[in-house]
């Protein structure tokens, strides 16, 4: 466990790379806000979280099971994991931050691109 990162995975750089590449200007993992979300659109007013499948406990994806062992400990782990989420979220939107959660499995080579155009259609919404 002491080698997985909690912060620049392979997902988030992603997301950071394809919002730079078209423009848009980003602070990422804000310790003054709730949670310290991964990206921060601040002229959106939109947070983007990115999160493992794994670790956040997402529902009906291939890269989400509980292991065969310890499962205690990761079924106590995941739950945890989920409402720290789930109460982060509501803290910011009563802040009236737009919080938008990509998954990694929406990263993969066939999903990238819708996923992608449906964040930069949120960001759009939410400037006008």
């Amino acid at each position: 466990m002491s080698k997985i990162k909690g912060t620049n995975t392979s997902p988030e750089l992603k997301v950071r790379k394809y919002l730079f590449s078209f423009g848009y200007r980003y602070r990422i993992h804000v310790k003054k806000l709730p949670g310290t979300p991964d990206i921060v659109l601040k002229k959106y007013k939109t947070i983007v979280n990115v999160n493992g499948c794994f670790f956040h406990g997402h529902n009906n994806c291939k890269h989400f099971k509980i292991p065969k062992t310890n499962t205690e400990f990761w079924t106590g782990k995941i739950k945890r994991n989920k409402e720290r989420d789930l109460t982060n979220n509501e803290l910011l939107a009563k802040l009236g931050w737009n919080i938008v959660t990509i998954w990694e499995c929406e990263l993969g080579k066939n999903n990238i691109e819708k996923t992608m155009e449906r964040l930069v259609a949120n960001l759009n919404n939410n400037l006008s």
